[in-house]
C-alpha cells in the first residue's frame, strides 16, 4: 500500500521538520535575546504563539490534507517554515519576529507528526497504524541531530545565518513527499458496504469517545511540553545536580526511541486502544519514581526513561486511536479538531509549571504531573471500556 522508500522519506522529512522548527527555540532563543537585547520571555512567547497558532488553524489544516493529499499539504508547510525562519533571520523588531512565529505555527501543522499522520491514513486507512510508527523513529531523533547541528551552525554564521540556512532544509524537505501516493485507500470490501467490525458506533458513544481522545491528547501534550521545558530544573531542584540531571534527562530521548521502536518490532498484534492503555500507565509510574530522584542518580535517570517510554508510545497512539474510533476517510478533519486543545495546553504548560514551581516547588510540579497522567489512565481505560460495548 505504501512503498517503503515513501516511509523512509516521510520519516526523514520529519526528523528535519521537527529539528528546524520544534527545537528551533532551544538552540537559538538566548543568542536571539542577547543580540537584540529583548527579554527572554519575549524571544520564547514566540514559540508558544506558534503552538496557538497550530491549535487555531488545526481542523482547517486536517481537513486540507484529506482534500489534497499529504504531498501537497505537507510541501506547502515546508515552504511556510522556510519563509518562518527566514522572517526570524530577518527581524530586527518584535512585529517580525512574532510574524515569523506565526508563519512556523502554520507550516508545523502542515508539516509535523499530525499531518503526516493524515497523510498516511488518506492512503492506507484502517492499515496505516504501522507506517504511522514508523516515521516516528526517525522523528524522535530530531533533536539528537539539529542541537549540535544548529549549533555549529550558529558558531560559524551567527543565528541569522543559521536561520537562513534552516530555511534551506524546510525546503530540501520538498523532494521528499514525492514518493507519497497520490490515491486514496478503497477497501476491498467497500464497494458492497463497510463489514460489521469496522460500522461506526452509536452517535452517543462516538461523541464520548472524540471527547475522551481529546481528553487523553491534551493532558499528554501538556504534560510533553511541561516536561520539555522543566524536566532538568525539576531534577536539580530535587537535589541530583546540574551535570547529574542533564545526563538523567538525556535518557528521555533513548526511552523515547527504545519504546517506538519496540512497538514497530513487536508491537504489530496490540490493538491500538491496548497500546494506549499501556503508554498512558507508563506515565503515573514514572512520575512516581521521579520522587526517588533526590536519593540518587539511578532514580531521576530511571524516571526520564521511562517517561519518555510512554511518552514515545502516546504519539503513535495519537495517530493510530483515529483509525479504530472513528471514519479514516475523514481522518484529518475528525483528528484535526480534536488535537486542537493539545496545541493550546501545550503552550501554556510552560508557564503554568514554572508558576507551580516557584508557588510549590519541584514536588508539587510532580504531584500536578502525576495527577494528570492518572487522570489520563483513566480516560484510557475508559474509552477502551466504551469502545468494546459500542462493538
Amino acid at each position: 500500500m505504501i512503498p517503503r522508500r515513501a516511509i523512509l522519506c516521510l520519516g526523514l522529512s520529519q526528523l528535519i521538520s521537527w529539528g528546524t522548527t520544534y527545537y528551533l527555540i532551544g538552540i537559538f532563543g538566548d543568542r536571539i535575546a542577547g543580540d537584540l537585547g529583548w527579554s527572554r520571555e519575549l524571544v520564547f512567547s514566540g514559540f508558544s504563539l506558534a503552538l496557538l497558532v497550530m491549535g487555531l488553524v488545526s481542523s482547517v489544516s486536517g481537513s486540507f490534507v484529506d482534500r489534497h493529499g499529504g504531498a501537497v499539504a505537507m510541501s506547502t508547510g515546508s515552504i511556510l517554515n522556510a519563509a518562518g525562519c527566514l522572517a526570524i533571520a530577518a527581524a530586527w523588531h518584535p512585529a517580525t519576529y512574532l510574524a515569523g512565529w506565526c508563519l512556523i505555527g502554520l507550516g508545523m501543522r502542515l508539516s509535523l507528526y499530525d499531518a503526516a499522520f493524515a497523510a498516511l491514513a488518506r492512503i492506507a486507512g484502517p492499515e496505516a497504524r504501522r507506517p504511522m510508527a514508523q516515521i516516528t523513529l526517525l522523528g524522535g531523533l530530531a533533536s539528537t541531530a539539529f542541537w549540535p547541528i544548529g549549533t555549529a551552525l550558529a558558531d560559524a554564521l551567527g543565528w541569522r545565518g543559521a536561520l537562513c540556512a534552516y530555511a534551506g532544509f524546510a525546503l530540501i524537505t520538498i523532494p521528499l513527499y514525492l514518493p507519497l501516493p497520490r490515491g486514496r485507500y478503497v477497501s476491498p470490501v467497500e464497494r458492497e458496504g463497510p463489514p460489521a467490525t469496522e460500522m461506526p458506533m452509536r452517535p452517543d458513544r462516538g461523541r464520548g469517545a472524540a471527547l475522551l481522545y481529546a481528553m487523553i491528547v491534551a493532558l499528554t501534550g501538556f504534560l510533553n511540553s511541561g516536561m520539555s521545558a522543566h524536566m532538568i530544573p525539576i531534577l536539580i531542584g530535587l537535589g541530583l545536580g546540574s551535570a547529574g540531571s542533564v545526563s538523567a534527562a538525556m535518557l528521555r530521548g533513548i526511552g523515547q526511541s527504545t519504546a517506538r521502536l519496540c512497538d514497530v518490532l513487536f508491537g504489530r498484534a496490540l490493538h491500538p486502544l491496548t497500546l494506549n492503555l499501556i503508554s498512558t500507565s507508563i506515565l503515573p509510574i514514572a512520575f512516581t519514581i521521579a520522587f526517588l530522584a533526590g536519593n540518587g542518580w539511578l532514580a531521576g535517570a530511571v524516571f526520564a526513561f521511562s517517561y519518555g517510554a510512554g511518552n514515545g508510545l502516546t504519539t503513535i497512539t495519537r495517530g493510530s486511536l483515529p483509525l479504530v474510533l472513528f471514519d479514516h476517510r475523514d481522518y484529518g478533519r475528525t483528528a484535526g479538531r480534536l488535537v486542537a486543545p493539545s496545541f493550546l495546553l501545550a503552550a501554556i504548560a510552560p508557564l503554568s509549571y514554572a508558576y507551580v514551581i516557584s508557588s510549590w516547588g519541584e514536588h508539587g510540579a510532580l504531584w500536578l504531573s502525576l495527577m494528570l497522567a492518572a487522570l489520563t489512565v483513566c480516560a484510557a481505560l475508559f474509552l477502551k471500556l466504551l469502545y468494546h460495548r459500542a462493538r
